[in-house]
């Protein structure tokens, strides 16, 4: 058996840990499959929480899930000791641990030398258990002043614990995601709502196998490219010799390739939440409509290459985990009666950086992303307050030319992890993904274009 592990990790130029893992992830699939013919709500939590916890055993060893009993009951005492405040304590708890983790195991060095551990699993599930308090926190509020999200999502009251388990290990969806929500959990496993028998729920296999196939071929794409572009090289005396159009064109290349892996394991995770049922969100408003799977996706893949704008984004990658970021971090940090501001989204990133690792190179890009997106306004902003349709459409390809520059450029940082790497990255081409955003936002503070007139209606609403 170690003998055949041995040979297909080879064949894909993967370590034997990196291959049990990517077996056990793609098992997520018919583990999720034959959960769909387990009946009673109860049945399908026990079934939820057994199946995670032994792919996390033979994935990841039986560590794992000590590891992951921690955050789960901590979070749990909170809501059951301290209702009023679990969801703060849940989160510098959850937050806590997870740091820990990161900082014993340094699990960035791992992943390139291509060694896995379980901290990956552990940063899905700390936002899980985090998401799960917090509504249970707001189970308390009243419903006037709460965000449409927060009375979407918050619980009235508390889940027992098995509920609890199942959904934290459900069928093995920590591994990578996505992140959903207790309460949409719930209603899936009790099936209620949108998945309620009176209701038509459409097959959801077009849809699997649909991922299924962008998974072949995100993975196939990774790895024909990734032996051209070594990450290796930003600190080889050759790099240094190339132009800078050279170089930037290499960063480019390695952001776009790194991105493949990215896209091939979330859609493994898309097409296993898909094919359980839970990723089934609604209905589209066409003629006739047709099936949503929105709380299964976690990336556009043209969304995110062909990025009109860095604001959007955090609409197209790492959804769910964008989508967590919103409603947990940037949204709770607005005041009443104010505008979010450039606080807020540095906020939101620095806990986006933490959640990551402590890695520089983690920190850098995330702040990094916070200035780019900030620079990225600037450019809308321009664009909407002009009335030319030829200038609109220059602030159009502008902003899109300078969302591909500097996403690339930065993300080099997300990759390379340490500060020498990052710095000798970002210092051979001048740091201009940098000094790009900065003098843009300098720039707004001089050249205010005037605020668009808004109909006589749309003030109204």
């Amino acid at each position: 058996m170690d003998l055949d592990m041995e040979s297909m990790a080879s064949a894909i130029g993967v370590s034997i840990p990196v291959l049990r893992f990517l077996l056990c992830f793609v098992a997520t699939i018919p583990v999720s499959f034959l959960g769909r013919f387990i009946s009673g709500a109860c049945a399908r939590h026990v079934y939820s929480a057994f199946t995670g916890a032994c792919l996390s055993y033979l994935s990841f060893g039986f560590s794992s899930n000590l590891h992951f009993l921690v955050p789960m009951l901590l979070g749990y005492a909170a809501m059951v000791l301290y209702r009023p405040r679990c969801g703060v304590i849940t989160f510098f708890l959850g937050f806590g641990y997870l740091i820990g983790c990161h900082v014993y195991y340094m699990s960035g060095d791992a992943w390139k030398e291509g060694g896995i551990d379980a901290t990956g699993a552990l940063m899905v599930l700390t936002l899980k258990v985090i998401s799960c308090a917090i509504n249970y926190n707001d189970g308390l509020l009243k419903e006037d002043g709460l965000r449409e999200a927060q009375k979407n999502n918050r619980l009235l009251k508390l889940p027992s614990l098995i509920e609890y388990f199942g959904y934290c290990l459900c069928c093995g969806s920590h591994f990578a995601g996505p992140v959903y929500e207790m309460k949409d959990y719930l209603e899936w496993t009790e099936r209620k709502g949108i998945w309620a028998k009176s209701e038509k729920v459409p097959s959801p296999y077009g849809a699997t196998l649909r991922a299924l196939m962008q998974a072949a071929f995100c993975m196939g794409l990774y790895v024909y490219l990734a032996p051209h572009f070594p990450l290796t090289i930003f600190t080889d005396p050759i790099y240094q010799q190339w132009g800078f159009w050279k170089r930037l064109g290499y960063q480019y290349m390695c952001g776009f390739t790194a991105r493949w892996k990215y896209y091939f394991i979330w859609s493994i995770s898309e097409a296993a939440v898909i094919i359980s049922g839970l990723g089934f969100s609604g209905w589209t408003e066409s003629s006739p409509p047709k099936p949503k799977w929105d709380r299964a996706k976690n990336v556009d893949i043209l969304g995110v290459e062909l990025a009109k704008s860095s604001v959007t984004l955090p609409l197209v990658w790492n959804i769910q985990v964008s989508t967590w970021l919103r409603y947990y971090v940037y949204e709770r940090l607005i005041q009443n009666g104010k505008k979010p501001g450039f606080f807020q989204l540095l906020a939101t990133q620095t806990v986006s950086a933490v959640w990551h690792g402590l890695y520089p190179g983690y920190i850098i890009f995330f702040i990094q992303s916070a200035v780019m997106i900030a620079g990225s306004r600037v450019l809308y902003r321009w664009q909407q307050a002009t009335s030319n349709s030829l200038i609109k459409k220059m602030f159009v390809f502008m902003n899109f030319a300078y969302t591909l520059l500097v996403l690339n450029y930065s993300c080099v940082g997300f990759m390379v992890l340490s500060l020498r790497e990052t710095l000798a990255s970002y210092g051979s081409v001048c740091y201009i993904g940098t000094i790009l955003p900065i003098v843009l936002i300098l720039l707004s503070y001089i050249i205010k274009p005037a605020k668009p007139v808004r109909s006589k209606a749309r003030k109204e609403e």
